[in-house]
């Protein structure tokens, strides 16, 4: 048991089932999510997986304490779209690979990403994937072809468990590429050959660079050894990056278990429809934060769908999303004592369940609980060391306004016509200005879109 008593159990897509999760050793919780390949801005699809383990990664430090858990995010800045991108710019790839990665760093920590703990990139383990394919070639796994090493998915009698397909169904099914080198058209490229002006190592077979694969596998097991306790990435890696991984890694190290639970976040959708560049709803996370939605907000939108659900992103969920982060920031604005509610906790606990940690978030706020709200949303990223800025309140003077419509108000009372109050009520909201009236008195708050000039014709 852990030592604030909470059980955490998770959906592993490998079992198709949620069970208790239970580390191989509490002390040293180790999880490997795979990241982007870096050559363009991280569009919204790219960032809910990010926004998803980034919850895990904070439930699982509560649970068993920050200096016990491992989080692992690389970076794929080998690749075939790289060296497109290269091509088409003339930029030198590395200058495209460091600009990206320093992007994407940037536009997650908008988000209320924390930076997982290590972010191998894979042109820094390249001689950890040559020895490991050498191995596997050593083991009977893989062979060498034309410059090219494949791994033979005949030797691993598990292939297709995870995504639960069967190896002729996939080979009936899949866009595989035919290639005489090949001994069955489901094996897969571990090392290819380079020409001169692409990246390329040396190694036994040639000149070469590795196939997408064999990165995560090799960073895996160098950086979290050969088993480890959560890989997570989008559904849409599970065939055949995540598939392929589990075969490689597997045959290179039968004495491991590789990962022990395997979790998957659903696609994003916008406005109903999948994401795509032919329906023009396609937009990076940089589009939207440049457009003026906080990402706060957009976090917050990510989090009100369970992660194994397809998300659909509208702008009327935006909306709502703002509107009531901005009514919670006027709440904790000068919150003491805040707690860690174990209701949220709990609600995490049960396969990261942030629809209903969010519920519990209205609840702390319909109570009028400052403390429970503000600690339960600094632990969801949704609130940092200080109000974000385009939520602090406006340093302005509204009391000759307040007075105003208190005298307004006052006047009202006695001759029962209120017309003249919601008059004013209504400028005072066009200004961006938050109305609150009660037995006590009138109190303006300069809201969202606030505009002074707006109120000057009140003057």
């Amino acid at each position: 048991m852990t030592s604030s008593q909470t059980v955490i159990k998770l959906h592993n897509t490998k079992t198709r089932s949620k069970q208790v999760f239970t580390p191989i050793d509490a002390q040293n919780v180790r999880m490997y999510v795979c990241g982007p390949t870096v050559y363009d801005r991280a569009h919204l699809g790219n960032a809910r997986p990010v926004v998803v383990f980034d919850i895990l990664n904070r439930l699982l430090r509560h649970v068993y304490g920050e200096t016990h858990v491992t989080y692992a995010r690389n970076f794929t800045d080998v690749d075939d779209k790289i060296n497109t991108r290269a091509a088409e710019s003339g930029r030198d790839i590395s200058e495209i690979t460091e600009e990206t990665i320093t992007w994407f760093l940037q536009d997650m920590a908008a988000l209320g990403a924390k930076d997982p703990d290590l972010m191998p990139r894979a042109t820094q383990y390249i001689s950890q994937m040559v020895a490991m394919i050498g191995d596997l070639i050593n083991k009977g796994h893989a062979y060498a072809a034309e410059g090219h090493v494949l791994f033979s998915v005949e030797s691993y009698k598990e292939y297709g468990a995870l995504s639960g397909r069967s190896v002729d169904d996939m080979i009936a099914g899949a866009r595989v590429e035919v290639a005489p080198y090949k001994r069955n058209p489901m094996d897969f490229v571990l090392w290819k050959p380079s020409s001169d002006d692409l990246p390329g190592w040396e190694s036994p077979w040639g000149r070469g660079r590795p196939g997408w694969h064999i990165e995560c596998s090799a960073m895996a097991h160098d950086l979290l050894g050969q088993s480890f306790d959560i890989h997570g990435g989008g559904n849409d890696l599970m065939f055949p990056h995540h598939e392929n991984e589990i075969a490689q890694s597997c045959c290179a190290h039968p004495d491991g278990t590789f990962a022990k639970v395997w979790m998957h976040n659903e696609m994003l959708q916008v406005e109903g429809k999948k994401m795509s560049k032919s329906l023009g709803n396609f937009f990076t996370v940089r589009d939207l934060l440049d457009k003026g939605v906080p990402g706060e907000v957009i976090r917050f939108v990510f989090l009100s769908t369970h992660y194994g659900k397809p998300m659909d992103w509208t702008e009327k969920k935006a909306g709502e999303a703002k509107a009531t982060l901005l009514k919670w920031y006027r709440m904790v604005d000068n919150a003491e004592d805040e707690t860690v509610p174990q209701a949220m906790i709990d609600a995490l606990a049960d396969d990261l369940n942030t629809a209903k940690a969010l519920t519990e978030l209205h609840s702390y706020a319909s109570k009028g609980d400052s403390a429970a709200l503000s600690g339960a949303m600094r632990f969801l990223g949704l609130l940092g060391d200080r109000l974000p800025d385009w939520a602090a309140k406006p340093s302005v003077d509204l009391s000759y306004f307040e007075n105003m419509l208190a005298a307004a108000r006052e006047k009202a009372m006695e001759t029962k016509d209120f017309s003249g109050v919601d008059d004013l009520k209504k400028t005072f909201m066009q200004a961006g200005v938050e109305v609150r009236m009660s037995k006590d008195g009138v109190e303006l708050l300069p809201a969202a879109g606030f505009d002074m000039t707006k109120l000057e014709a009140l003057k």
